[in-house]
């Protein structure tokens, strides 16, 4: 997977994050992008993307309480499931926009 790709992968799955959860925030941490809507709560992100070698990963924090029923969450964490992208087409923005909007919900109830 070219630098390009990657790239455009997290522009487009920003994009995303962005438009499921506008009062999102986000910031740099763990060699990727987290996001909350709670900023001043430690550890309070909803998701993340994060660029590794082969694919661009969009991984979610309560991802285990997340109803899935297009199956496109992997992991078998405690807690966290992801879904791996190596090109734009690989996206399923209406499946991603309702786990997005789910995951903030969550993120939210838990810390407040």
């Amino acid at each position: 997977m070219t630098e390009s790709t990657k790239q455009k992968l997290i522009a487009v799955l920003g994009d995303i994050v962005a438009s499921a959860v506008p009062d999102a925030s986000e910031f740099e941490k763990y060699g990727g992008t987290l996001y909350t809507v709670q900023p001043d709560i430690v550890e309070g992100q909803f998701c993340g993307i994060f660029a590794y070698k082969a694919h661009v990963q969009l991984s979610f924090a309560n991802g285990n309480e997340l109803n899935d029923p297009g199956g496109i969450l992997s992991g078998s964490g405690k807690y966290r499931r992801h879904v791996n992208f190596t090109s734009s087409s690989e996206i399923d923005e209406k499946q991603l926009n309702r786990l997005l909007k789910v995951s903030a919900k969550l993120s939210k109830k838990k810390s407040g």
